[in-house]
């Protein structure tokens, strides 16, 4: 990054606006992440929806993805979903039955 636009005002800014969105980054909660893997998928699910579903007033009304030419269009909640359910692992083929008599205990 150029060292003319470091500042740590940025960053406490973004730490404040995800304390903001996310209950479980506010202090003395009980909304807390239990899992780590549970938090890191939060962090992400958070980050996509600041940077492409979010519209931001600084951007005239774009979100972070349109301004820099990452997506031509504001996606919705629902385009969010949908990727995350495109992500997910596909049920395999079961096996075969056997009938509770065939089965050996």
């Amino acid at each position: 990054p150029d060292p003319k636009h470091i500042s740590t005002s940025y960053v406490e800014h973004q730490n404040l606006t995800m304390r903001m969105h996310m209950r479980r980054f506010t202090r003395l909660t009980n909304a807390f992440s239990k899992k780590f893997e549970n938090h890191v998928h939060m962090v992400a699910l958070y980050t996509v929806w600041y940077n492409f579903v979010k519209q931001h007033k600084s951007l005239k009304g774009l979100s972070p993805a349109m301004a820099a030419g990452l997506s031509p269009t504001l996606w919705s909640v629902a385009d969010l979903a949908e990727m995350v359910e495109i992500s997910l692992p596909q049920p395999g083929k079961r096996g075969t039955y056997k009938k509770a008599d065939q089965i050996s205990n």
